[in-house]
């Protein structure tokens, strides 16, 4: 195998611990196990020739393929249309144990024939350790066995021992083959299982079939708690499943995405491994969750967030780290693969992420965020908790005016980021907050103090007269869209001419046809070569601040026209291209979390603004604006905050 298919020629198919992406062609190009972060089995979307790959594809010399899940799950098909007949790949993962990691992982594939007739060509090249371990494999009745040092992967054949279908069965020096003959009406397939307790053996299509069943239920009934009832209910569904592939269950943590290296810039060296989990996405992966009704994976994800928090030791590190693996470890030393070539050429091939030890200011505002809003709807922080947090606070206090690497973990300097001044105001009004909410103690008059000096700050030097607009870091005159987030933390009222001022400066500067870039990379160095696609995080935050200044029509457009550019199913990766192709790693959680938060966000808007709708449901509307509760000395008077808006609620 040694074309590159497009990034956005793929489905994500998972079992809560790992996923699996599977082409439109019906290769599964990329595999991790047991965990998201776990070496590869199958790398082939970085290195064709090298990374191994599973692939099924009829004998027929030409054919089309559709691609699409089946309704409100995550099974994946991938049908296959030939002159001689019609048939299909349904791939799954049966769901593994929501509480305790195991190295045991299933992936099934099935295959099936509906009409004429049709013959699957089958090839099987694991390739472990990102293809840097060597491995033996045997022939059994039942399939095969492949053993590496560190990893033990059985495959077990679908069939019906009366009925022949399968033949040429045979061991290549780069893997195993066999082609599987079909009629209409027969099913047949195999079963990959990591670790296994046995010898591969076969599986009845009957048994194959229940896995099928369970797993289109697990599916439905957890679909079945989602209270979404607004106008992009299809997509937002979508997400909110994708999202949950995206979560390591025993943990909670949820991945930024679920590959490494898949480049921002095609033949670039914009190339991360986001095989981890960022505090940045904490606030958002709260309002989202529960915005949606899924309860349970918010509560897991504060507890993941708070066990982080009670971690730090005190004085000499940061509080937190910008991200951890799922099981909450830190070690994330970057390191280069370079025996592969990357996806189209594009290296280095990155495992790990030096980012990890970066100074981001703004991930304590998330973390801040994330536990308030988890407090205000009936998820506590414990006392334990709170003992922590008022050293994590404190820290904020102490060190929020540095030079830091920014939310875009520039590698070209730290600056005096604009973004984290922003979010270290944001930690320190959440934190006053909750110990007001509460009755905690906490040095409520510091925080305060030091809460209304970022302030004053972000507006005496945050913001450029000449460009009518705040900037990326103080006394600059570049653009930044992470700033597109001011009013939704309340930092600023989305009707203040200093934001619509703000907002108009990065339409013009940042937006191109509704698609928002991050940063001009021209203007603000970044320490990268190259450049890069548009941020789909970055263009649906656009959506909100659209919506929340009253520029419905505007926000809505420019939320339609960006579900254009999902793939066809409905998945997002991390930027856009030039031409409407999907770059960066895919799928990218951010992007998905944007697209649920502005969506909800839209709805509520929407609603709002048509007099007499009949109040059918309620969606909460996370902090539309709020004001600093008192002044920093020497600066004016400031008015009361005004009552925070997560505390409120659109009826509709």
């Amino acid at each position: 195998m040694n074309e590159y298919p497009l990034i956005d020629d793929h489905g994500l198919i998972g079992d809560l611990q790992t996923a699996a992406l599977v082409s439109t062609e019906g290769t599964i190009d990329w595999f991790c196990s047991p965990r998201f972060d776990s070496p590869s089995i199958f790398g082939a979307l970085l290195d064709g020739a090298n990374g191994g790959h599973w692939t099924i594809a009829p004998q027929a010399p030409t054919y089309a393929t559709k691609q699409l899940y089946y309704p409100d799950t995550c099974v994946l098909l991938t049908r296959f249309m030939t002159e001689q007949g019609v048939g299909s790949v349904v791939d799954f993962m049966p769901p593994a144990s929501p509480r305790n990691p195991t190295s045991n992982h299933r992936l099934v594939r099935m295959l099936r024939c509906t009409r004429g007739e049709i013959s699957f060509d089958i090839e099987i090249a694991p390739r472990f350790d990102y293809a840097q371990q060597p491995y033996e494999v045997t022939s059994h009745m039942g399939g095969w066995h492949f053993a590496s040092r560190d990893t033990d992967v059985t495959v077990h054949v679908v069939d019906t021992p009366d009925v022949e279908c399968v033949s040429d069965r045979r061991i290549r020096s780069d893997g195993v083959c066999m082609t599987v003959r079909l009629r209409a009406g027969m099913t047949r397939g195999l079963v990959l299982e990591t670790f296994a307790d046995g010898p591969p053996r076969i599986v009845s299509p009957r048994e194959c079939e229940q896995l099928l069943e369970d797993t289109i239920a697990f599916w439905h009934n957890w679909l079945a708690r989602s209270r979404y009832t607004g106008r992009w209910r299809e997509t937002v569904n979508r997400s909110a499943m994708t999202l949950k592939l995206m979560t390591y269950a025993p943990s909670g943590a949820m991945v930024a995405a679920p590959t490494t290296s898949l480049p921002e810039q095609v033949g670039g060296e914009r190339n991360w491994d986001y095989r981890y989990a960022w505090v940045r996405d904490a606030s958002l992966s709260l309002h989202a969750l529960l915005g949606l009704g899924f309860t349970e994976e918010a509560v897991a994800f504060t507890e993941w967030l708070g066990d982080r928090i009670q971690e730090y030791t005190g004085p000499g590190e940061h509080p937190l780290k910008v991200m951890y693996r799922v099981d909450g470890s830190s070690d994330l030393a970057e390191q280069t693969l370079g025996h592969w070539e990357g996806y189209r050429h594009s290296a280095p091939v990155r495992v790990g992420n030096a980012a990890a030890d970066q100074l981001q200011l703004d991930i304590y505002g998330s973390a801040l965020e994330c536990l308030h809003f988890a407090d205000q709807q009936g998820l506590p922080t414990t006392c334990r908790i709170w003992q922590t947090l008022i050293n994590t606070v404190d820290w904020v206090c102490e060190n929020w005016d540095r030079p830091e690497a920014g939310i875009w973990e520039t590698r070209g300097g730290d600056k005096d980021f604009t973004y984290g001044r922003l979010m270290s105001w944001t930690a320190l009004d959440r934190a006053i907050r909750m110990a007001a909410r509460s009755g905690r103690p906490a040095e409520v008059q510091r925080w305060t103090k030091e809460r209304d000096a970022i302030y004053w700050q972000i507006l005496r030097r945050g913001w450029s007269p000449e460009r009518a607009a705040f900037t990326q870091y103080l006394g600059s005159d570049v653009l930044d869209s992470a700033l597109l987030r001011m009013p939704a933390v309340g930092f600023i009222p989305p009707q203040d001419p200093r934001w619509l001022s703000t907002l108009d400066a990065i339409r013009n500067d940042l937006v191109s046809d509704g698609l928002v870039y991050r940063y001009d990379p021209s203007a603000s160095p970044d320490g990268l070569l190259g450049f890069e696609g548009t941020f789909s995080a970055c263009t649906f935050w656009y959506v909100e601040a659209l919506a929340r200044a009253g520029h419905l029509r505007e926000g809505r457009l420019v939320f339609e026209k960006m579900l254009t550019y999902a793939n066809h199913l409905g998945l997002y990766s991390e930027e856009i291209g030039l031409t409407g192709e999907q770059l960066g790693n895919f799928p990218q959680a951010l992007t998905h979390l944007a697209l649920v938060t502005a969506a909800l966000s839209l709805d509520a808007h929407l609603d709002a603004a048509r007099p007499g709708f009949p109040p059918t449901s309620a969606v909460p509307v996370p902090f539309l604006y709020a004001q600093p509760m008192a002044a920093a000395a020497g600066g004016p008077p400031v008015t009361p905050a005004t009552p925070y808006p997560s505390d409120h609620v659109i009826r509709r």
